[in-house]
């Protein structure tokens, strides 16, 4: 039985990093063999020369939104914080409030910035502090526009201070384009259009899929047995085109190079049929890769350094092998690597 102690490191607070690197792609990178648990250590910019002509580089285009909304109850005046988790219908979200005890269903709020301003009542009171609210605007004009004005960008919990202005870009890929998560897919945040220009002229291969980044990727494991660990949801799309750039590399033999956890799930989730092609799907993610977990499509994997017992660095013991990456985990810190989403970066071969 696997339980969340054997995924479990020591990591100095000084290591987790509050900015990101002076420019995109100045992080560093520690490629690793899984195969012998061998590691090298280089720049993130050095990529090219680890991926081979013929390889099929996946990456995950979701695009993080300012989902969180500072602002008042109605008519008392006190703050409140409300991070959107998940759309529903009708104006409607899923959401994380505070002051949770004091927002009840039929209580009103305001989001204010500038000329903008969002109204907010909570329906329903949820599990976990999660309550759903309905968003509506006095102009008519969708609350996305309103959002997108007004929110903060969600910076993950580990890193401690407020959003900054340079945030909406640099927690953001360089090839973000579907609005819909709440994290970034953290490992792209590395990518720069120069290095995807020398991976293309190096006959690297690229397709792109979508999996929209949820509040379950900071879920800790609490179950004592891994086995009895749930991920959420998380909603992706592996389109048409997409599935045949995999079907095709498959059947040649090609490596298939996941940028991210997020990437690795959405592909790892796909049907194969009999005939060795990969079917396009539109759906829930659900599935927790653990040790154990037969890896159908992903042979390589670019990943930032995760937390201690988290399900993600389960993900990556899965593909590598726990004592490997665990290995690797101590040699970074020990060389003084920075870690989680504005950290440095791993290379899994």
């Amino acid at each position: 039985m696997s339980t969340p102690s054997d995924f479990d490191f020591e990591l100095p607070e000084a290591l987790i990093a509050q900015e990101p690197p002076e420019e995109r792609g100045g992080s560093r990178l520690l490629v690793m063999d899984r195969r012998g648990g061998d590691t090298e250590h280089a720049s993130f910019s050095h990529v090219p020369h680890y991926l081979r002509a013929g390889d099929l580089l996946v990456v995950n285009n979701t695009k993080v939104f300012p989902a969180r909304l500072l602002g008042r109850r109605v008519p008392s005046g006190g703050a409140v914080e409300c991070l959107l988790v998940r759309s529903l219908a009708g104006g409607e979200w899923e959401a994380l409030v505070h002051p949770g005890q004091k927002l009840k269903p039929g209580a009103q709020v305001v989001f204010e910035g500038g000329d903008a301003r969002l109204h907010g009542e909570i329906l329903a009171q949820h599990f976990h502090g999660r309550r759903t609210i309905r968003l509506w605007t006095d102009s008519g004009i969708d609350p996305a526009v309103v959002i997108d004005r007004i929110g903060h960008i969600p910076l993950p919990p580990y890193i401690r201070r407020e959003d900054r202005s340079f945030d909406r870009d640099r927690y953001q890929t360089v090839y973000a384009r579907e609005r819909g998560s709440i994290a970034a897919p953290t490992a792209g945040l590395h990518v720069t259009e120069p290095l995807l220009a020398a991976l293309a002229s190096k006959g690297v291969e690229r397709t792109e899929l979508t999996l929209h980044v949820g509040y379950g990727t900071f879920k800790p494991i609490r179950a004592t047995d891994l086995d009895e660990h749930v991920v959420d949801p998380e909603t992706f799309t592996v389109s048409a085109e997409a599935a045949a750039a995999l079907t095709r590399a498959r059947r040649e033999g090609r490596r298939i190079v996941a940028v991210g956890t997020t990437t690795v799930r959405a592909l790892e989730s796909l049907v194969i049929a009999a005939d060795g092609a990969v079917e396009p799907a539109s759906g829930e993610a659900r599935l927790f890769i653990r040790p154990g977990h037969e890896f159908r499509l992903v042979s390589a994997m670019i990943t930032n350094f995760h937390l201690p017992r988290s399900s993600l660095l389960v993900l990556v013991a899965a593909f590598a092998g726990r004592a490997r990456v665990l290995d690797a985990y101590r040699e970074a810190v020990a060389r003084g690597y920075r870690f989680y989403s504005y950290g440095d970066a791993m290379l899994i071969l």
